[in-house]
């Protein structure tokens, strides 16, 4: 699929219909926000496994009119009447927190982050921007062949689980109607969640935390063994917060502060910035193997440092800047590390889906929106039609951690939008979906459209590479170098020369284990915008 061109507005993401749904409202005068709430709310029907009311939710805006770049960190909190030792002893000694069940649980906040942008940046009424998706969940939509793939390895990865003995009623009803996931080409409805759109629609995003809606869910809650009360619901809360970035070969790139990994990106591309990659060329052995050496540095700083700021001192500005990378990179030798370290920088005291969204005038949406693992913490409350997300097995339960696990504390994030400013003006709006291979993929983005001159289409569509292993922010290992996953395409000597180098690598012949990521793209040219979406998914660009 080729990059598409679009004079006005345009909409990117991962299922052509969640597309073509934010295009039809940018056709009604919509803005590129009332876009992308749509596109998001078709994609919690299609990608329920990967989104939706139940998750959280990160965005970057580009506002036209006030020349202005906003952030929004609209992620959820630990329940506020649990403690760490209360947390434990319902984990019976387990070392971390499991993904599935109860315990798994943070307060969403995708609602209240669909709430912030709609009341600064939506031109059309809620009934109008969630009308087409309460239809399609209504009447039902065709299942993708790529979609099919994931919700079934998902679903056989649940129907096993022990944590979810007892609490799966929901699941079942409302993922599993003929008592398995849908097949490529069936179609899929989803009533309860298209109620729930029709009441928010009709009572406000606040019915979903203070109202009738979050009464219900608050109910399911305690039920279901979750220590998240009514207050904590009405508690929650999204922050306009300022982006944090650095500059790559003149380009400002723009990322979110923590809790979330934006920081790893910029880290990785103040390391790379060192090397002549556009002379070294796309296949050359040294640029991956500066890549994946890039990237061990700054994970191993996400996994000691990045936290909840409310809760531990994060060294973003030093971690950032430049001086930091300077001696960092010295650590990157003609060889693998298989022992990586994290820096000294001075601290001061005192599963998920993406899509982009332009319109006329100018807004530019970078938007992220995810339940973490497929389906979240499996936990489905009856009659509305989402999945529940597991963020919380994101926390450390090690005291000593910046991550530890805090009531009212937000765990670590993995879900990152872009923007790319060049002289100060909007460029591109971009990310790339996939727990730990965001950071890793859009430097992969950045690299090629930058040093190696590949368009929005180009950029996405080449082979990847995805290093697994070392530390993280909520379980600690052993270091042992990890391993290097790679996609076909990869030339057979680059391979070779990376083994002798000390690299581990292997093939990502399963699309699911060895995900590789999800992108979409929307970059600013004369006379409009190009956008393209990830060819590994069923999405496509569309354009008003």
């Amino acid at each position: 699929m080729s990059a598409l061109h679009a004079e006005r507005g345009v909409v990117a993401s991962s299922q052509r219909l969640a597309s073509e749904v934010g295009a039809s409202l940018l056709r009604q005068g919509g803005s590129a926000v009332d876009a992308a709430l749509g596109a998001n709310a078709m994609l919690s029907l299609i990608e329920p496994h990967m989104c939706g009311p139940g998750g959280d939710l990160f965005a970057q805006v580009w506002d036209a009119r006030g020349a202005r770049l906003y952030g929004l960190n609209a992620s959820g909190r630990a329940p506020q009447g649990q403690t760490l030792a209360e947390l434990q002893a319902k984990l019976h000694g387990a070392a971390a927190i499991s993904p599935l069940g109860p315990l798994s649980i943070t307060v969403p906040g995708a609602v209240r982050g669909w709430a912030a942008l709609h009341a600064r940046f939506g031109r059309l009424p809620l009934e109008a921007v969630y009308a087409p998706v309460i239809e399609h969940a209504e009447c039902g939509v065709e299942i993708g062949p790529k979609t099919a793939t994931w919700w079934q390895q998902a679903s056989a990865a649940l129907l096993a689980a022990p944590e979810l003995a007892g609490l799966e009623a929901g699941l079942r009803a409302t993922f599993w109607p003929a008592g398995r996931a849908p097949r490529a080409g069936e179609r899929f409805a989803n009533p309860a969640l298209a109620a729930t759109y029709r009441r928010l629609s009709a009572r406000g995003f606040d019915d979903f935390y203070t109202g009738a809606l979050g009464a219900d869910l608050a109910r399911y809650l305690a039920i279901s063994g979750c220590a998240i009360t009514a207050a904590d619901l009405a508690a929650a809360s999204a922050a306009w917060v300022q982006p944090i970035s650095t500059t790559y070969r003149g380009y400002e790139v723009c990322e979110l502060p923590p809790n979330g990994q934006g920081l790893t990106v910029l880290e990785m591309l103040n390391l790379l910035e060192h090397f002549p990659l556009a002379e070294w060329g796309q296949d050359s052995v040294d640029y991956r193997h500066v890549l994946l050496e890039a990237k061990k540095l700054a994970f191993e700083d996400r996994a000691r440092f990045y936290a909840d700021p409310e809760f531990a001192q994060v060294p973003v500005a030093q971690l950032a800047s430049k001086d930091y990378a300077r001696e960092r990179v010295l650590l990157i030798g003609p060889r693998a590390n298989v022992a990586p370290r994290h820096g000294a920088p001075t601290i001061a005291h005192g599963d998920t889906t993406y899509l982009a969204a332009a319109d006329r005038d100018g807004m530019m949406v970078s938007l992220i929106q995810s339940v973490f693992h497929g389906f979240g913490s499996g936990l489905v409350p009856p009659d509305l039609g989402f999945p529940l997300q597991c963020r919380g097995a994101g926390f450390s339960l090690d005291p000593r951690h910046a991550n530890v696990y805090a009531p009212g504390k937000r765990p670590f994030h993995t879900i990152i939008p872009a923007f790319v400013l060049e002289d100060g003006a909007p460029l591109m709006a971009f990310g790339v979906m996939g727990g730990d291979v965001q950071p890793q993929g859009q430097a992969q983005i950045l690299v090629n459209q930058i040093d190696f001159g590949l368009d929005v289409h180009a950029a996405g569509a080449a082979a990847r590479m995805r290093h697994d292993g070392v530390n993280s922010p909520s379980v600690s290992r052993s270091p042992d170098g990890g391993v290097t996953w790679f996609e076909p395409g990869i030339p057979k000597a680059m391979l070779e020369a990376l083994r002798a180098r000390g690299h581990d690598l292997r093939p990502a012949s399963d699309p699911v284990q060895h995900f590789m990521g999800g992108y979409q793209c929307v970059r600013r040219v004369d006379g409009g915008y190009v956008a393209a979406s990830e060819t590994r998914f069923d999405g496509c660009a569309a354009a008003e």
